[in-house]
């Protein structure tokens, strides 16, 4: 669950909430809100942001969900001043803040509908784990990605050893993870990590168009095509064509296919929301 690896996130006291949380037209932004302390993840952050990964999953009205951070790094990774207060328990200590913080991403990972993920600043440790977990990354220029566990002798956490493989491929994971690279914008963008970059005052912009476009599409089909994309490097080439044909068919079935399809013979746009 590392790493927050500066000098002056340490020893932070903060009172805010530690994630905010605001639903609005079908959206749900989930905004991490440490900012003095780079948005460290400490565990009633974590503990929060696992309250509202139920809500999102559970939750009919919620469309789509958007993660981003407060101030100028999106999440600077685990709270390394928490590490050091917890001194012999630290082992404990990680067990249950990176537990914690994995029932949150299992819960995004699986739920069915879309993620968007706007990258407002540099992404370390499980920053950089929760910065790749969307279905859309947008990154701001600014930002910049390291995973950093080598720097206190610790290991990948938030499923960064499942997710960045399937990104960048074995090779570029092994140098990402091994050497502790920092990986700039723009490298990002090139190699996979993120869906597209934009300027750092557009980013809130971009954000809340791209949010509203997924809000309005068919959400149960776009949750079901997140599962088929999830599946599919475990299974053979026949069975990913009886899983699509399945899918496609219990979709036919929805609400969503038919507004979907009276929309086009009505040369209309579709309304998702209604259906």
């Amino acid at each position: 669950m590392p790493l927050a690896n500066t000098q002056e996130i340490r020893e932070v006291q903060v009172t805010e909430t530690p994630l905010i949380v605001d639903i609005r037209e079908g959206t749900a932004w989930l905004t991490l809100n440490r900012p003095q302390a780079g948005n460290a993840i400490d565990l009633p952050m974590a503990r929060a942001l696992v309250e509202a990964s139920i809500r999102c999953q559970t939750d009919a009205d919620i469309r789509c969900v958007v993660l981003t951070g407060a101030g100028k790094l999106f999440c600077a990774g685990g709270d390394v001043g928490l590490f050091a207060a917890a001194g012999d328990q630290v082992s404990s200590l990680l067990s249950e803040l990176a537990g914690t913080l994995h029932m949150t991403l299992a819960r995004l990972a699986r739920m069915a509908k879309p993620m968007l993920v706007l990258v407002n600043g540099p992404a370390v440790g499980a920053g950089f784990s929760l910065a790749i977990s969307g279905d859309v990354v947008l990154a701001s220029r600014s930002a910049h990605f390291a995973a950093a566990y080598g720097t206190l002798g610790l290991t990948p956490d938030g499923g960064m050893s499942w997710s960045l493989p399937r990104l960048v491929g074995l090779r570029k994971a092994q140098e990402i993870i091994l050497t502790n690279r920092r990986i700039n914008a723009e490298e990002a963008e090139a190699m996979g990590l993120v869906t597209r970059l934009v300027g750092d005052g557009r980013l809130m912009e971009e954000g809340e168009a791209t949010a509203a476009q997924l809000a309005a599409s068919p959400v149960a089909a776009l949750g079901a095509a997140r599962v088929l994309l999830q599946d599919s490097f475990a299974a053979s080439f026949e069975t990913q064509l009886e899983r699509e044909a399945r899918a496609i068919s219990d979709a036919g079935a929805t609400a969503e296919a038919r507004e979907g399809l009276a929309a086009y013979f009505a040369k209309r746009a579709p309304d998702f929301r209604g259906a």
